[in-house]
């Protein structure tokens, strides 16, 4: 147990060590690295900005959404080059169709959605979708610049409300109850759907 404790604190020491001299840049860096190539603290990292300089928590938000759509068009230019060839290898048929459906029909909020959700989402696998269904590139970045900027809003907030610490709070009810959570934006976004289509037969 002391072993883990020693390398969790040698870690943050040198999370903290690299992105000290970026001041409030470092978020947006951190972000970048997070999205392009491998899973990061991201969500602590952001928390720790806002709750020490809380006057100015909009602006880490909205650097830490840019820093994810920015590194996240590494991962597109992997999936436009052969993104749909290799997740029909990695995904089960019936869950590759959903997917390619949910692009077809609403390729927006297909990506905006997973964008908002923080792990264990697998929203690295969506980006790929994204670029390999051929999603247009500025929609693609304005899609999870959207999302994020939920998410991290969200995180702002209740940092400030309730201190650093409830982020792992959070994972860990999150890590938990994740396909009920899916379940439930599911749910919601297929009302917000049937909503929006009935509201334009209406208009028709």
């Amino acid at each position: 147990m002391q072993t883990i404790e020693h390398i969790v604190r040698r870690y943050t020491r040198w999370i903290w060590g690299w992105l000290g001299p970026l001041g409030p840049w470092g978020v947006f860096t951190f972000a970048a690295v997070d999205a392009s190539l491998m899973g990061l603290p991201l969500d602590a990292v952001v928390a720790s900005y806002v709750y020490n300089d809380r006057p100015h928590f909009w602006f880490y938000v909205l650097l830490a959404a840019a820093g994810s759509a920015v590194g996240s068009s590494a991962l597109y230019l992997i999936g436009y080059a052969g993104g749909e060839a290799l997740l029909r290898k990695r995904l089960p048929p019936a869950r590759y169709d959903k997917i390619h459906a949910s692009f077809e029909n609403h390729e927006f909020w297909a990506l905006m959605l997973p964008a908002m959700l923080p792990p264990p989402t697998p929203f690295k696998l969506f980006v790929l979708a994204a670029a390999g269904f051929e999603m247009r590139f500025p929609n693609f970045l304005l899609a999870i610049f959207a999302g994020r900027c939920v998410r991290f809003l969200l995180l702002a907030l209740l940092t400030i409300r309730f201190g650093p610490q409830f982020v792992h709070l959070i994972g860990d009810v999150f890590r938990q109850h994740f396909r009920w959570l899916l379940i439930a934006v599911a749910i919601t976004l297929l009302i917000w759907l049937e909503w929006r289509r009935r509201k334009g037969r209406a208009v028709l």
